[in-house]
């Protein structure tokens, strides 16, 4: 059995009106620097958007999160901070931000396996 690994976790939140801090999680974010992982699984629900604020462009924002996911990916594509090593690239992906996409707090936790961990977060606390 492989040894149980430290990893921390972000879930994304999309805030619609950011003056009323009511949001849609739209993603996790898992960084397990000692296995050498840094993944996320990011969905936009067009639905949630909808009825929580139906003027606010859904396109823009899944664009915004793609931005994201390619920066977690090192996508290069994505601009200078996509080439910085992956802990770094997870620092600014959970920085604080007072935009229409931001992150919880940080969460630890421990797993065997980074990818399952990432997508049993995501199933319980998005999907």
């Amino acid at each position: 059995m492989p040894a149980r690994a430290p990893f921390d976790y972000a879930i994304v939140r999309v805030v619609p009106r950011v003056e009323r801090e009511e949001f849609i999680n739209a993603g996790v974010i898992v960084h397990a620097p000692t296995l050498g992982y840094l993944g996320c699984l990011l969905r936009l629900d067009p639905g949630r958007l909808a009825a929580l604020a139906p003027d606010v462009d859904g396109e823009l924002l899944a664009r915004h999160l793609d931005a994201l996911r390619r920066v977690c990916e090192a996508d290069r594509s994505a601009g200078p901070i996509a080439a910085l090593p992956p802990a770094e690239r997870f620092h600014w992906l959970v920085a604080p931000r007072s935009t229409q996409i931001q992150t919880s707090p940080v969460h630890g936790g421990v797993c065997d396996d980074p990818v399952a961990a990432l997508r049993e977060l995501f199933a319980r606390r998005v999907a």
